[in-house]
């Protein structure tokens, strides 16, 4: 009995070496051809189509906002999401991959909600610019989340490039969400609360 036992953990033995064996090469941080390489460019693909879509509904809220410093906010964000998506083409480039976007729901639904607010406010209030605030808010929550984990999957992979490109994102995302903060501590929220 202890015969049939022994000879049941060999082959167990041999199956578990070969499994990690094949793929040394997670060890290293060179995973090109992984699993998770693949679920790493899935995901540039779908923040790939949020800033893509992103790029079309700014200009749609910077017309919408009331004040000219949101809208003055929109279009300097109009700008950086160019650059968001250049950066992206970048990385996609670094990968040797071709710049392809998947459908991103979070984006679509966020993108939604931005809608309806611009359709449940009144023109030419501070209410409509607070909502649009905050609607923009959950969009660049959305991105420093997105970003903020793709950087530490390239760096994980050793794609030491293509993080510091996604960190530059990153970054930029990060500051838009403070500069649409002050915008709103200003005097926006403290207006819209009054009307």
């Amino acid at each position: 009995m202890a015969t049939t036992a022994k000879k049941a953990v060999k082959p167990a033995q041999k199956t578990s070496a070969k499994k990690t064996g094949s793929k040394p090469s997670a060890k290293t941080g060179k995973m090109e051809n992984s699993e998770f390489h693949e679920f790493f460019v899935d995901e540039l693909k779908d923040i790939y189509w949020a800033e893509k879509h992103l790029e079309k509904a700014l200009p749609k809220m910077k017309k919408a906002a009331t004040s000219p410093e949101l809208a003055s906010a929109f279009e300097k964000h109009t700008e950086e999401t160019n650059t968001h998506i250049a950066t992206l083409e970048q990385v996609f480039a670094l990968l040797e991959e071709k710049p392809q976007a998947k459908k991103c729901d979070a984006m679509e639904g966020l993108l939604k909600e931005a809608d309806s607010i611009i359709e449940d406010t009144d023109a030419g209030t501070m209410i409509r610019d607070a909502g649009l605030i905050l609607a923009a808010q959950k969009v660049e929550h959305y991105e420093i989340a997105t970003y903020g984990t793709l950087v530490v999957f390239a760096q994980n992979m050793g794609h030491t490039a293509v993080a510091d490109l996604l960190q530059s994102t990153l970054d930029n995302e990060k500051a838009t969400d403070v500069a649409l903060t002050e915008v709103a501590e200003s005097f926006i929220n403290e207006q819209a609360v009054s009307e």
